[in-house]
């Protein structure tokens, strides 16, 4: 894949790098020079200076024939400038773009743009790894607005159905493993102690079924 990475700030560097430590051809835009050095020496691809919103720069760093573009600079309002560029102008078929500070984030979803915001994840992950350890984020969507959790079923849930324990329209069940094998949901089915749920939900779900676990526990 050729790739273009715009910023070559901490998250630039090492996006940059992982990308060239897999194979790809890497080209990295900085306005300034100095940038470069975050990069490790055994680096191979390609450095161009100057402001990515110059066509020129652009051209040189092989827009016209990029794949895939991310553009992680710490200003959004750059960030969403280029993707718009990269996405509408040169046809790149796959931009990403970081959005540095939450409250710029309607500025990448109105240029529809594919967005990452490291700091809303980053929070709510920490949230999560907190005080949440009974219902446990194994992957997230987007960022972060829906997800797949990990439940282990306590004792006290033990002999309740599937659909008793996730009546919230935001959670749906995905999966239940016992004994290392996985099956389909079925609403119906009674829960045994020690069975592994996958559930797809908000935040809003996940902390439904937090609550109804914990019901459950009390009226034991």
């Amino acid at each position: 894949m050729k790739a273009i990475v715009v910023g070559c700030g901490r998250l630039g560097a090492e996006l940059a790098y992982r990308l060239f430590l897999t194979g790809h051809e890497v080209s990295v835009i900085d306005l300034d020079e100095k940038e470069f050095s975050k990069l490790p020496s055994d680096f191979a691809g390609k450095f161009n200076e100057g402001d990515a919103l110059n066509r020129d720069v652009l051209r040189r760093a092989g827009i016209e024939q990029a794949e895939a573009v991310a553009v992680v600079t710490n200003s959004d309002m750059l960030n969403a400038t280029i993707g718009h560029l990269a996405s509408s102008f040169y046809h790149v078929p796959n931009v990403v773009v970081r959005n540095y500070d939450p409250r710029y984030r309607e500025i990448h979803e109105a240029f529809g743009l594919q967005l990452v915001s490291a700091l809303s994840w980053g929070a709510q992950r920490i949230e999560e790894m907190m005080y949440h350890s009974d219902v446990r984020a194994v992957y997230s969507a987007g960022n972060g607005e829906v997800e797949v959790y990990e439940v282990s079923v306590p004792d006290s849930c033990a002999g309740y159905t599937l659909e008793s324990l996730t009546e919230h329209d935001q959670c749906i069940p995905v999966a239940v493993t016992r004994a290392g094998k996985a099956v389909l949901p079925d609403p119906k089915m009674a829960l045994q102690s020690g069975d592994i749920l996958h559930l797809s939900a908000t935040a809003e779900g996940a902390e439904a079924l937090r609550k109804r676990i914990h019901e459950v526990h009390k009226e034991e």
